[in-house]
């Protein structure tokens, strides 16, 4: 089964909030896709978009209106949508999604040391495939759980320079997620 290590082609992910950003997503050099906008009804075509310009997608199942966090939602996503995987805070999600072989990443809030020595202690139980970590504007924290986890890391949250992106991948991220368009293209 690939990694996502292999996945990344461009480390600079576009995370998708607006429904009028998926053309500039499409057009972009980022090869994968974190998808934070939709609903039941227009999910079907912005992932046949998607698929078409060869991105690999990520849908934030916390964010689409409409889906319920079940595993009958994620049976629904892997066998209907088929996207190459799901972001999600929660660890029961991880679970069900990699038993129908979707990819995982579990999106993790460090608002303190708690919920840092929580995150790691959660993903090293649920091993998603990566983790997401919000703010993506702490370097030396950054470094710090690449250090205890073994699996790679997302950073998102707050980003809005190219610096921001440079900062987090020398610290050991694997790629940077924005929501700024603008970002997209840079060649990382």
């Amino acid at each position: 089964m690939t990694n996502i290590v292999d996945l990344v082609q461009s480390q600079v992910i576009a995370s998708i909030k607006d429904e009028a950003d998926i053309e500039k997503a499409i057009t972009s050099k980022a090869n994968i896709i974190f998808l934070l906008t939709g609903n039941l009804i227009n999910m079907e075509d912005h992932l046949e978009r998607l698929k078409k310009a060869h991105k690999h997608i990520f849908i934030h199942i916390d964010f689409i209106d409409g889906l319920s966090n079940t595993k009958s939602a994620i049976k629904y996503i892997a066998y209907t949508w088929k996207p190459t995987g799901i972001i999600t805070t929660k660890s029961m999600l991880i679970k069900y999604a990699k038993e129908e072989n979707l990819m995982t990443i579990q999106r993790i809030f460090l608002i303190d040391r708690s919920a840092m020595s929580k995150g790691i202690e959660m993903s090293q139980s649920i091993k998603p495939d990566a983790i997401e970590i919000l703010p993506g504007l702490m370097p030396e924290i950054i470094d710090e759980l690449t250090q205890k986890v073994d699996l790679p890391i997302i950073a998102g949250g707050l980003i809005s320079s190219k610096k921001h992106i440079l900062q987090g991948l020398e610290a050991g991220a694997l790629a940077i997620s924005s929501g700024n368009p603008n970002l997209w293209n840079f060649d990382l």
